[in-house]
């Protein structure tokens, strides 16, 4: 094994070539640099009743805390029609949850919501930088320029 430090003191160990194993210290400044935001929103099933629909929300938002994920913001749309019928159902509940996370966790939350019967569709979305700013701006209620006009008759 050879010990071998960085520009920046920083203790590398090297076991094999290819293969560099940091300390603990390094593991986890790399995992908070490898935090991503994320939104996801999910259609579930429009029988759940009020409390299983909280249960299940609970259920993928405990899943992202117990992963190193921190919960930016959720919201919860309630019932709304869909476009198009999806497992002869035509309304839904809609969610929408808004995530920082590793970028390895969102296999292990696909993987949960694929096998929860409760769940019509899911779909993960990457922020960049200006759509969490843009989110934090609405969640705040400041103008982001994209309202509709209010009409006044006079």
């Amino acid at each position: 094994m050879i010990i071998f430090f960085s520009k920046n003191n920083k203790i590398h160990y090297l076991c094999r070539p290819n293969y560099i194993f940091y300390s603990p210290v390094v593991e986890k400044q790399l995992k908070t640099r490898l935090m991503q935001n994320y939104e996801l929103m999910v259609i579930f099933t429009p029988v759940l009743s009020e409390e299983e629909y909280k249960a299940a929300q609970k259920k993928f938002t405990s899943l992202v805390t117990e992963n190193e994920g921190e919960v930016v913001h959720e919201n919860a749309w309630g019932l709304k029609s869909l476009a198009y019928a999806i497992q002869k159902k035509t309304t839904g509940l809609y969610w929408v949850l808004e995530y920082k996370a590793p970028t390895d966790f969102n296999e292990k939350l696909k993987t949960q919501l694929l096998r929860d019967e409760s769940v019509l569709r899911h779909m993960f979305t990457a922020l960049d930088k200006y759509a969490v700013e843009y989110n934090a701006k609405r969640k705040r209620g400041v103008k982001t320029g994209t309202e509709k006009a209010e009409v006044i008759n006079a």
